[in-house]
């Protein structure tokens, strides 16, 4: 389990981003990508979203959620609740049914 950490005072992350050199950090984020150096990331919720055909905002007007929370499922930072689980997994397996239940 990851160890939490507490959040930067308004005081400490404007220190820490008045450090940050965001040209050289950009630069080197091309590098890494041009030398293959990056990897995609993929999660179960992206596949069942792409196998509808749905854009994120529909998507998440679908499950009815938010547009946000849906990016978080697929950014691994929350994690879907039973009933939601449930969806993305039919959603996954039969995107059809998924789409014929929206268009009703």
């Amino acid at each position: 389990m990851p160890s939490k950490t507490k959040p930067l005072s308004k005081v400490e992350l404007a220190a820490f981003e008045s450090k940050r050199d965001l040209a050289a950090e950009l630069l080197q984020s091309v590098r890494e990508m041009k030398a293959g150096q990056v990897s995609i990331v993929s999660s179960p919720v992206i596949e069942a979203r792409k196998k509808t055909g749905l854009s994120q905002s529909q998507f998440a007007v679908l499950l009815g959620v938010s547009v946000r929370t849906l990016q978080g499922w697929e950014q691994g930072r929350k994690q879907p609740s039973g009933a939601a689980r449930t969806l993305l997994a039919i959603a996954s397996t039969n995107p059809r049914a998924v789409l014929a239940v929206a268009s009703k």
